[in-house]
């Protein structure tokens, strides 16, 4: 009897306009040559570099580090120090580094954030250090007014100048469930739908996958299509509190899991380790409901005050995320966040916005969900082979993607369902949304009308025909 084959690919039907931007530079190397100057020698490094620099030279710089971020103009780290002794700033400067000196220490601003969580645990309210500023930046969606909006507004001014910004969201702060492609449970609630982050292995040997950990927590199995059998079951998940993700097991042993994202067309990218991210670094996302778009890290260790789903006066905190400009929808919860290079960086939590007129969205890092799980990142050896995702079948299993087929079972796009438009196919947009290189256009066309709050945007993945009962989207 023939092993099954993964019912989904990682990641979800690409638009390819993003795609191309992607594929082309997916083995590209950058040089690490020097420049040389009068106070050392500045690397020119790719972003999992220097990652790996900054991670060094907070041991060598101690107290004195105040964060770093990746330049990806100049493709050179910088490194800020605060109070630091010639000695270690030459350190820094030999190591490879761009080195400026600023106000704000590590210290102080791991204060100021504790602060905010005392004073400010507001739903529609995130923060993270942002060491290009070198402050917190507070960030306010749109239901946060009135005396929630000036309590928030003291207690950033209570931090003192210099510490903090605020600014507001046109959006609100949500979770994401309906990404890579799709995945679909049945509850009694109606169903849920989310995105497939990365396949690994479970600590047991047995094939799983990462997703969102709100999915996790929404329902127990999940299935490759709307009305399908469940594949896989849910074996741990985290959410709210330190983390957003879910360790969900296939049902078969035999399951092959490949180690890739389906990057629409037939084309994959391989993913060939988990790594941490940078401020500054170049990111892709995949989701089922959006498809492929890109844009930077802009923060890490971001805390989220999402609105409660289960207590109207309630707030689910999350903390420990990657901030980042790309944008999602409902649907893209547990999508993959890589690089080009093939680097797994994080799951697709929640965030703020659309594929139309932009947002930001927060990602749970791939290393920490990892390491809470005990899985590894891959398929164990089972390979690609005539996985889903290569040659005629895009997405996987019965499901069709960017293959020949529309969809499965007559499923298309994001379907009827509310949250997730009413679209089909690659979609027309391939862009960022906020016009970070994406590209203009997507192969493909928009199926059906829907009422997609973001108009018209890339979809990916199989959905969703209308249903008699409620669909929830994260």
């Amino acid at each position: 009897m023939p092993r099954r084959k993964a019912a989904i690919a990682v990641g979800g039907v690409a638009a390819l306009g993003a795609a191309a931007l992607l594929l082309p530079h997916a083995n590209a190397s950058q040089d690490e040559s020097r420049a040389s100057g009068a106070t050392g020698a500045v690397k020119t490094l790719k972003a999992d570099d220097a990652s790996d620099l900054a991670a060094r030279l907070q041991k060598i710089l101690g107290d004195a580090f105040a964060g770093s971020y990746y330049d990806s103009g100049r493709q050179q780290l910088v490194v800020n120090v605060v109070n630091g002794d010639g000695n270690v700033i030459v350190q820094a400067k030999k190591a490879g580094a761009v080195v400026r000196q600023v106000e704000n220490s590590t210290a102080e601003l791991e204060a100021a954030a504790r602060t905010l969580k005392t004073e400010a645990t507001i739903p529609g309210t995130s923060w993270a250090v942002d060491p290009r500023t070198d402050k917190i930046v507070v960030t306010a969606d749109s239901t946060v007014t009135g005396a929630k909006w000036n309590r928030l507004q003291s207690t950033v001014q209570d931090l003192g100048p210099g510490m903090a910004s605020l600014k507001k969201s046109a959006g609100a702060f949500k979770t994401f469930v309906s990404g890579g492609d799709a995945i679909f449970s049945q509850t009694q609630g109606g169903n849920v739908r989310c995105s497939l982050g990365f396949n690994v292995t479970a600590s047991d040997g047995s094939p799983a996958f990462l997703t969102a950990g709100h999915c996790g927590v929404a329902a127990e199995q999940w299935s490759d299509s709307a009305t399908g059998e469940p594949i896989a079951t849910v074996d741990q998940a985290t959410f709210p509190g330190e983390g957003d993700f879910a360790l969900v097991k296939y049902d078969d042993p035999a399951t092959q899991a490949p180690s890739e994202v389906d990057a629409g067309n037939g084309r994959t990218v391989q993913i060939t380790q988990a790594a941490e991210a940078t401020v500054g670094e170049a990111v892709f996302r995949m989701g089922s409901t959006t498809g492929l778009h890109d844009g930077r890290v802009t923060g890490l260790d971001a805390t989220v005050n999402f609105q409660s789903e289960t207590d109207p006066d309630g707030v689910d905190t999350v903390t420990g995320l990657i901030q980042t400009d790309v944008c999602a929808e409902p649907g893209d919860s547990g999508g993959s966040l890589f690089t080009q290079d093939g680097s797994a960086l994080g799951l697709t939590s929640g965030g703020s916005g659309d594929c139309t007129s932009g947002g930001q969205t927060f990602f749970q890092p791939v290393t920490t969900a990892l390491q809470a799980t005990g899985a590894t990142l891959g398929d164990g050896g089972a390979g690609a082979g005539d996985q889903a995702g290569a040659g005629d079948e895009a997405g996987a299993g019965d499901e069709a993607g960017a293959g020949d087929q529309a969809g499965a079972e007559g499923q298309a796009g994001a379907g009827d369902e509310p949250g997730a438009g009413g679209e089909a196919g690659a979609g027309e947009q391939a862009g960022a949304g906020d016009g970070t290189g994406a590209g203009d256009e997507a192969g493909g066309e928009q199926i059906g009308g829907g009422a997609d709050p973001a108009g018209e945007h890339s979809g990916a993945g199989a959905a969703q025909d209308g249903h008699s009962s409620p669909t929830r989207t994260h």
